[in-house]
């Protein structure tokens, strides 16, 4: 059987992106200042999700402002 979707899960304290047609992503805020999620605050301790809903997304900006973020999606 062929691999049909690949996960990955990496922390960042750099700015980054999830590329264009994820299926399912979780980004957790572990560190200890306010982060920028899709150009939304994020603060420690908090998670958000974006769950599979049937096709993938467009890609995810993420920025860590001087915190962790852990950042888990599928393709």
């Amino acid at each position: 059987m062929d691999i049909l979707a690949q996960t990955t899960e990496k922390e960042h304290t750099q700015d980054g992106k999830i590329p264009e047609g994820f299926l399912f992503a979780s980004i957790k805020n572990t560190g200890d200042s306010p982060a920028l999620v899709n150009r939304v605050n994020l603060q420690p301790g908090e998670a958000k999700a974006y769950p599979f809903v049937g096709k993938g997304y467009q890609e995810l900006d993420f920025s860590p402002n001087d915190s962790t973020l852990l950042v888990l999606y599928i393709i």
